[in-house]
């Protein structure tokens, strides 16, 4: 059986791509396998009686060394902020590349907790800072120099005793550019750096917590159980700054989508599913509703996905025990096509990545396919012709063009550049002000206006001639010849209209990470929880690779 991959028109609609859940492909998954071979090492611990100081923690193999160096600072409740204009946090850190010397320890103490107001250098690879979940944090410290454990039920509510607030990397504020490192077999895949930066502060927060306790109580404190820590995650609050990133890398997005769209076509394409696969894909699907069930959000919108995602996983379970479809040939591929026909996005997503979890073996190659040299796709093919342009905007653009951007509506929201924080925003175009300002990410808009252009130009007319009277749409012309290569490299959808929901730009790339409980705050930002449920360093020998599904044990 030969299925077809599915249609971009339809799997690029933000509404689909906001319904994206984690999976195996996601890159914190994929990078605990690739390091599970690693040196782990705490080098230096160096806090006072109330947990202020620095710390070192390595990853080495092969004379290849990645330092997290970590800063905790005191500050004042009322300095703590998760906004991004925020100047001071409880903590902050750089992955280092490399074992850092006394003198890059100072020189770093001076900047790493300035953040964006300090400067880097080309041996530090990303950037961080992150604040306590204060309630949580003082119930563990409080507990644990009592002699007793916390509340697990307590501490699961929120599920991190910190969460990070920016993960920079690749450039910004003096970190080492990507061509520096982007050869390096380790971490070719998407976002390996910031997931070990992540997955280190994640240990330093259990080893802080455990250091003041005993200070607070030398004779009677006890260390945080390690059950208890793995069902610890990091937090994250990501607002808009995240969004354009998916914009602005249409063959690296495409790489993303496209990976997991030939695995779910390989899948679907398995003739005879083995018993023992299909006890994995139950038993995680299974596990995986207690996960659900403990999700917490006063967002009205999550809550209703939520609702209705639990609803449509009870539906599919008595599907699955009534029409022993395992039984049947090509029965993954039976199992989607049901799905399609009765259950919502959130779930039929939901569902496509549960039913990777059997396969390592399909999943593993698609995780090397993720990466993107995008300077190779940058140069405009100038000698191809205004046919060959309109064909492809009438083939891989038709529903944007049938977009009507003469009405209001489709072009209320326009995005720009904070000046206080060169962070991405987006605001209303005709109550605010700054529209002069803004970026070419309305690309739905900007791919009709090219289409109205060519409509009376000449099909032999080379595009270098085009673009010579026509620069302002030199942008879309790159990212037309770049969507006829690569299929999934473009939402289909309007970017600036009055029903852009921006979460979903931010849970498409989310889901990629690797995050889970997603707690909408606004329609602008949101929190989630990252490596909640996965082995501690100690455990990266040997441990379960469907972990993310015992998160709540």
């Amino acid at each position: 059986m030969n299925i077809s991959l599915r249609d971009p028109k339809k799997i690029m609609k933000l509404s689909k791509l906001g319904s994206f859940h984690q999976s195996k492909l996601s890159f914190l998954r994929s990078f605990l396998k690739e390091f599970k071979n690693w040196k782990y090492n705490r080098d230096l611990f160096d806090l006072d009686e109330n947990g202020f100081g620095r710390a070192v923690y390595s990853f080495s193999k092969n004379k290849r060394n990645y330092s997290l160096i970590c800063f905790a600072n005191k500050i004042d409740d009322n300095e703590r902020s998760d906004r991004v204009i925020a100047t001071k946090w409880d903590a902050a850190f750089t992955l280092h590349d490399g074992i850092p010397s006394k003198k890059d320890l100072d020189r770093l103490s001076e900047n790493v907790p300035k953040q964006e107001v300090g400067r880097m250098s080309y041996k530090e690879l990303t950037l961080s800072r992150a604040n306590k979940s204060v309630r949580i944090f003082d119930h563990v410290i409080d507990s644990l120099s009592k002699g007793k454990q916390p509340d697990k039920d307590k501490i699961l509510e929120v599920g991190y005793l910190y969460r990070t607030t920016a993960v920079y990397g690749s450039g910004k504020f003096g970190l080492a550019d990507r061509f520096r490192i982007k050869n390096r077999d380790e971490i070719y895949g998407p976002f390996r750096l910031e997931m070990m930066l992540v997955y280190l502060v994640r240990q330093f927060t259990f080893d802080q917590v455990n250091h003041i306790a005993k200070f607070k109580n030398p004779k009677k404190a006890v260390t945080l159980d390690n059950d208890i820590c793995r069902s610890l995650g990091i937090g994250n609050s990501t607002g808009l700054g995240m969004a354009p990133f998916i914009v602005n890398h249409p063959t690296l997005l495409n790489n993303w989508i496209a990976s997991r769209e030939n695995v779910l076509k390989t899948i679907r394409e398995i003739k005879k599913v083995e018993k023992k696969d299909e006890d994995i894909f139950k038993n995680c699907l299974k596990k995986s509703l207690k996960n659900i069930s403990s999700w917490s959000t006063d967002s009205e919108f999550q809550k209703t996905k939520i609702t209705s995602l639990n609803e449509d996983i009870n539906k599919f379970l008595k599907y699955l025990d009534d029409s022993c479809v395992f039984q049947n040939e090509y029965a993954f591929n039976e199992i989607y096509l049901w799905c399609e026909e009765n259950l919502k996005d959130e779930c039929i997503e939901y569902i496509v990545s549960m039913m990777m979890e059997p396969f390592d073996e399909i999943v593993e190659p698609f995780i090397h396919k993720m990466s993107s040299d995008e300077d190779k796709y940058f140069n405009i093919p100038s000698n191809r012709n205004i046919a060959d342009l309109r064909k492809i905007l009438e083939e891989k653009y038709s529903d944007i063009l049938k977009i009507d951007f003469s009405k209001k509506e489709s072009n209320k929201n326009f995005w720009f550049i904070s000046k206080n924080k060169e962070e991405p925003r987006l605001a209303d175009r005709f109550h605010d002000h700054g529209a002069e300002l803004e970026q070419p990410l309305a690309i739905a808009r900007d791919i009709s206006k090219l289409y109205e252009r060519i409509s009376n130009i000449k099909n032999s007319l080379k595009i270098g001639k085009f673009l010579l009277e026509n620069n302002d749409l030199r942008h879309v012309v790159r990212r037309a010849f770049i969507t006829e290569k690569f299929p999934y490299a473009e939402i289909q959808d309007n970017t600036i209209g009055s029903e852009l929901t921006a979460i979903d730009m931010l849970r498409l790339k989310l889901s990629f990470f690797g995050a889970v409980k997603f707690d909408p705050r606004s329609d602008k930002w949101l929190r989630i929880s990252m490596f909640q449920g996965a082995p501690l360093p100690q455990d990266l020998n040997s441990f379960n690779e469907h972990w993310v599904y015992n998160s709540y044990n």
